[in-house]
């Protein structure tokens, strides 16, 4: 997965970034099967985009018509938004322009250019470093060190990814490194702003405004020529079977993006940023499924190991705002800045 001014919030009636005053029972249970949905749904996109990219077509086109497809899908939940409650778009117009910029396009775009750079191991490595900088910046905000129980979720689900992604003989680039860290800061972003969607602005109005702004900002990178144009019209393989080009991106965009943000979205206020930037941590795990069904990539023993230990981590994660789930202390106001 951000624009805004520091504000002043009371924690008797906001909680603090990675606070764990969330919801408990089904709301919360809710929120982790959602979560986990768009984590499989996003996760198809690296496979299946993967042979366009392969076949001629530029990244350009390729996240273009990603995201003007989703935008074009959920564009009636924005729609209706603005037309139930006059004003939204000068109240939370700054937050939906933010999380285009960032939770939409910046991930996107700073992680390609980081794997350009740099093994694409390496560059994913990088990014989904971003639940521990929520930690790292709950822990920097609250001046409340983290639990152990979080310490021991968080290197565990960092050594799973470690195994996963298998970043053995990587060579640093100080660039590469610099646009992977971006990129992690903008996934954070993501976590962060789609926390602050509410009464007044739903999850998928923000979800859609936020696809709004990423797919006219490619529009202008590929109409400028910074980023290349090309999507020839051939055939690519998925299991074995012959497809046109097409078929793979439609579902990219009206399917996989379209429910992984649509979803996203709506899981992260039932879960808190925290343990939802955890969760999502599942996408790369769905991801190396799809990329043995679709891609014929076996993974190996390791990077079950590594699966493995990154739910253990997520369940320590989670285990931890379970157990801590009654308020702490006195109501403090405190600053939250909610872009990374």
């Amino acid at each position: 997965m951000t624009g805004g001014e520091p504000m002043a919030i009371s924690t008797a009636s906001t909680p603090i970034i990675g606070d764990s005053s969330r919801p408990s029972g089904a709301p919360r249970a809710a929120g982790l099967m959602i979560g986990l949905t768009s984590a499989l749904a996003f996760s198809s996109s690296g496979p299946l985009v993967k042979p366009l990219l392969e076949a001629g077509w530029t990244l350009g086109a390729a996240l273009l018509i990603r995201m003007g497809l989703a935008a074009l899908v959920l564009s009636p939940a924005l729609v209706m938004a603005v037309h139930r409650r006059p004003g939204l778009l000068r109240r939370e117009g700054r937050l939906i322009v933010g999380f285009g910029l960032t939770a939409v396009a910046g991930c996107q775009l700073f992680y390609f250019a980081a794997m350009q750079r740099m093994p694409v191991a390496v560059a994913l490595l990088i990014q989904y470093l971003a639940p521990v900088l929520l930690v790292l910046l709950a822990w920097a905000r609250t001046r409340r060190a983290p639990s152990r129980t979080v310490i021991a979720g968080s290197i565990m689900a960092l050594v799973g990814l470690v195994l996963v992604v298998d970043i053995s003989g990587a060579r640093f680039d100080l660039l590469g490194t610099g646009f992977a860290l971006l990129a992690a800061c903008c996934v954070g972003a993501y976590f962060l702003l789609s926390e602050r969607a509410g009464e007044d602005l739903p999850p998928l109005a923000l979800a859609a405004g936020g696809l709004v702004v990423g797919a006219v900002l490619m529009a202008v990178l590929c109409l400028v020529g910074i980023l290349p144009f090309a999507m020839p019209l051939v055939g690519v393989e998925l299991g074995g079977i012959e497809l046109p080009a097409l078929l793979p991106i439609l579902w990219v965009g009206c399917i996989a993006t379209t429910l992984g943000y649509a979803l996203g979205v709506k899981a992260v206020p039932l879960l808190g940023s925290r343990v939802a930037s955890f969760v999502g941590l599942s996408e790369v795990l769905f991801a190396l499924g799809f990329a043995w069904l679709l891609l014929g990539e076996t993974p190996g023993i390791w990077q079950i190991v590594g699966g493995v230990l990154i739910v253990g981590g997520v369940v320590l994660v989670r285990r931890d705002r379970n157990g801590a789930a009654e308020p702490r202390g006195e109501a403090a106001s405190v600053p939250v800045v909610p872009v990374p």
